[in-house]
């Protein structure tokens, strides 16, 4: 990878930005930078300068340097890549018609490499990876700059919003054949059914996630603690662990900067105690059940089992301080298995022997729970060439593609042949695959990402004792019924029983 640094100066050591000039130094320096991508000078392995670099040749300071590449990146000429430096977006370059290719957008993991070792001989692939927090914005963005990729990899709650807004091909067009005779009859019913939209296929998941709690068997043992079943058991466990010398012995993204791991995690707890965000009719998170829920983990950081900074930690927060023993109980999600095994120094394999994985214990209204989460592949409108996309996707989720990626991460297969292949060696699938008999989705809405940012708030709102527990059911649930225009079910009732749980 070659990189371009401050020797390379303009021609005959003229400056090509002018402060004298009326245009803002910022537009000067984008507008040059725009015009160099466009010559060719920077190939797709071909670091930019680094901001330094070009405060350095054109002499301006570091404000209008940083604004000229934040612009550039929010409009998807460049990616910028923690670690590695700033680079053109392929994908913003013009489609090479010699070369017909296949261009993918993919977030940070096991993604990139699985559709290469899996693509077709005769398939050119042009896969850009960004990061999970971005995936969002970047392929929304990609779609109104009519850049959309081919082929992507999406969170599934956000397939009903992008199929909705006309984004996504329904699969039936593509290869319907291949949509009844393989999707439907080997891929698990949960993920089938929440990558339908209006009764057509729109996605289709390669694995699935399960929510549940990460525990540290050895402290656990060593106190003398069975896994909890229930919120009662879980409060007492913590409690003697707390007595073991672990300040805060249970962990979780508790708010926004969690992200959708928060609401992720809290849908689950939520389940198991038999409370919902939307149901047939309407939004029914204004419940008792809500309350309770709420309520109960409001006093656990008033007792210390959770920290008050957990509104503040970021996704993957607690599951590194649960591999550091700085916590023995962690909420989270199966697709954390890889990652625990890598800090814990220990293989895939071997996981089990360190720590478990159990559904979210059983409230006082409710049984043990957990959430079915799941990426899924889809195939854009605008895409260049969806039938070559269509082949690919086929390809990538394959029994055998999709056994050799379980048995290096520990994810479970989205289809029943792929975990009858890769249980045998990897035991923890064969366990967690149990867990989807339990599981509930999440809200299936167009408006899930801003439903999902409310979940995140009110839970900070009430672990930070900003608003009591009933005041939060209500809000939210407002501010949901708002968004998605449903009606709020029940609200008389919810109001009653809350105002007694109060």
């Amino acid at each position: 990878m070659r990189s371009i640094g401050p020797q390379s100066r303009p021609p005959h050591g003229r400056p090509e930005i002018d402060p004298a000039q009326p245009i803002p130094l910022y537009f000067q320096l984008k507008t040059l930078l725009l015009e160099e991508i466009l010559r060719g000078q920077y190939g797709p392995d071909e670091r930019l300068p680094t901001e330094h670099e070009l405060c350095e040749r054109y002499g301006i300071s570091r404000t209008p340097v940083t604004r000229a590449l934040s612009e550039l990146a929010e409009e998807g000429v460049i990616l910028r890549r923690r670690r590695r430096g700033t680079f053109v977006n392929p994908h913003w370059l013009r489609r090479p018609p010699e070369q017909p290719e296949v261009r993918v957008i993919v977030p940070e993991g096991p993604w990139e490499r699985m559709l290469f070792e899996s693509a077709p001989d005769d398939i050119s692939l042009n896969v850009v990876t960004v990061a999970r927090p971005a995936l969002h914005r970047v392929l929304t963005h990609s779609v109104a700059e009519g850049r959309a990729p081919d082929l992507a990899v999406l969170d599934s709650v956000w397939t009903h919003e992008f199929a909705a807004a006309g984004f996504l091909y329904a699969l039936e067009d593509l290869n319907e054949a291949w949509v009844r005779g393989e999707y439907e009859a080997d891929f698990l019913p949960p993920l089938v059914a929440a990558s339908r939209y209006e009764e057509r296929t729109f996605a289709v998941s390669g694995f699935a996630d399960a929510a549940g709690l990460w525990y540290r068997r050895r402290e656990l043992e060593s106190a003398g603690i069975r896994p909890p079943g229930t919120w009662s058991h879980l409060r007492s466990a913590s409690r003697a662990l707390m007595k073991t010398g672990i300040p805060h012995p249970l962990v979780m993204p508790g708010g926004s900067k969690g992200g959708e791991t928060t609401a992720y995690c809290l849908t689950a707890f939520l389940a198991s105690n038999g409370a919902q965000v939307l149901g047939p009719a309407g939004v029914t998170l204004h419940s008792r059940a809500t309350a309770q829920a709420l309520r109960f983990l409001h006093g656990l950081v008033e007792t210390g089992i959770l920290s008050a900074e957990v509104v503040r930690y970021e996704w993957n927060r607690p599951i590194r301080l649960l591999a550091e023993a700085q916590a023995a109980i962690s909420f989270g999600g199966s697709y954390e298995a890889l990652a625990l095994a890598e800090s814990l120094g220990v293989p895939l394999r071997s996981l089990g022997e360190q720590v478990g994985f159990i559904p979210v214990p059983a409230g006082p209204r409710g049984a043990a729970a957990s959430v079915l989460g799941s990426m899924v592949f889809g195939i854009f409108r605008q895409a260049g060439n969806p039938i070559g996309a269509m082949r690919l996707l086929e390809s990538a989720v394959a029994p055998a593609s999709l056994a050799n990626v379980a048995r290096s991460t520990g994810r479970i297969p989205a289809r029943r042949s792929a975990v009858a292949l890769a249980a045998p060696e990897v035991p923890f699938l064969a366990q967690t695959a149990g867990f989807l008999d339990r599981a509930v989705t999440r809200p299936s809405t167009p408006s899930y990402a801003r439903v999902s940012s409310q979940l995140q708030v009110m839970l900070e709102a009430v672990l930070t004792g900003r608003l009591g527990p009933a005041a939060a059911c209500r809000r939210t649930s407002e501010l949901i019924a708002g968004i998605t225009g449903l009606p709020v079910v029940g609200t008389h009732d919810a109001a009653r029983s809350l105002l007694s749980a109060a």
